[in-house]
C-alpha cells in the first residue's frame, strides 16, 4: 500500500484551485470529466508521481456536500494503491469492510470503501495498469523532470476520540504492521508513506491533515504567508486542514 492520491473537499473550487496550485507551484490541474457520476466538479493536480485533488459539489444531496456542511472546506480522501486488486477484495470482503463504489477498467481498478467499516477518512483502494499510471491524473500528466519516482506526499494525519483504536483499525483493514507510538499519537507505516493518528480535541473523527515534502518548503512557506495562510513552525492551515512541508 502506498499513497497515491489525496481529496480536499471545498466550497469554492476556483478559489481553492488558484490557493493550491500557487502555494506549490503546481502545472494547470486536470479535470476529470468522470466525477460527474457523484454529483461534483474537481481539480488534480501532479505532485511528482502523486496527486493532490480538489473537489466541489455541483448539486444537492452528494457526499461531498454532506461532507461540507458538516465540517467545512476540510481533508477529504486518501486514494490508496495497491499491487493486486483482488486480493484486497476478497482480504476486504472477509473482514466484512463494505465497499460503496467499485470500478474495473483497462487500465485500472478501484473501490471505495464504506467510511464507517474504516473511520475518519474516505479511502480508496486502487491498482493501476501498469503500477506507474494513473487514470485519474489525466491522459496527459508527466513526472515533473527530476523527480520521476519521488514520493512527494509523504503522510496523511487523522484524528479521533481513540486514536490508538482507530489506528488498530486501520492496521487490520489495509493489512499493515502494527501501529506505534509516534509524538503524541500512533503511526503506521506505509510504503514510502505514513498514516498518524492522535487525539481530537473537541470529539469525532476525521482528516487533521497531510505531509508533503517539497524541493523548496522555505519558499513554500513563505508564499503562504504572503497570502495571508496562517503559518506555524513547519505547518500551514489550508482548506481546513493542516499542511506540514518537509524537504525533498
Amino acid at each position: 500500500m502506498r499513497i497515491r492520491q489525496i481529496v480536499f473537499a471545498a466550497q469554492d473550487l476556483v478559489a481553492a484551485r488558484e490557493t493550491l496550485g500557487s502555494l506549490l507551484q503546481l502545472a494547470p490541474p486536470f479535470r476529470d470529466p468522470g466525477v460527474a457520476e457523484f454529483g461534483i466538479d474537481n481539480a488534480v493536480f501532479c505532485l511528482g508521481d502523486q496527486f493532490v485533488e480538489v473537489i466541489s459539489p455541483l448539486q444537492p444531496g452528494t457526499a461531498c456536500g454532506r461532507h461540507l456542511q458538516r465540517h467545512g472546506d476540510s481533508g477529504y480522501m486518501l486514494i490508496l494503491q495497491t499491487d493486486d486488486f483482488e486480493r484486497e477484495v476478497a482480504r476486504l470482503a472477509a473482514l466484512g469492510v463494505r465497499s460503496v463504489w467499485s470500478k474495473r477498467l483497462d487500465d485500472i481498478a478501484a473501490m471505495h470503501l464504506h467510511p464507517k467499516d474504516v473511520g475518519a477518512a474516505i479511502v480508496s483502494v486502487d491498482q493501476p495498469r501498469p503500477a506507474t499510471a494513473w487514470r485519474w491524473g489525466g491522459p496527459d500528466w508527466r513526472v515533473a523532470p527530476g523527480l520521476e519516482g519521488a514520493q512527494r506526499v509523504r503522510g496523511i494525519s487523522l484524528f479521533a476520540p481513540d486514536p490508538q483504536a482507530l489506528a488498530q483499525r486501520w492496521a487490520l483493514v489495509f493489512d499493515l504492521p502494527e501501529p506505534q507510538r509516534h509524538g503524541d499519537g500512533w503511526r503506521l507505516l506505509l510504503e514510502q508513506g505514513f498514516v498518524d493518528v492522535h487525539a481530537s480535541a473537541q470529539g469525532g473523527e476525521g482528516v487533521r491533515g497531510f505531509t508533503l515534502a517539497m524541493a523548496d518548503p522555505a519558499g513554500v512557506l513563505a508564499r503562504a504567508r504572503g497570502r495571508g495562510l496562517a503559518v506555524d513552525g513547519d505547518r500551514i492551515r489550508l482548506l481546513g486542514a493542516e499542511l506540514t512541508i518537509e524537504a525533498l
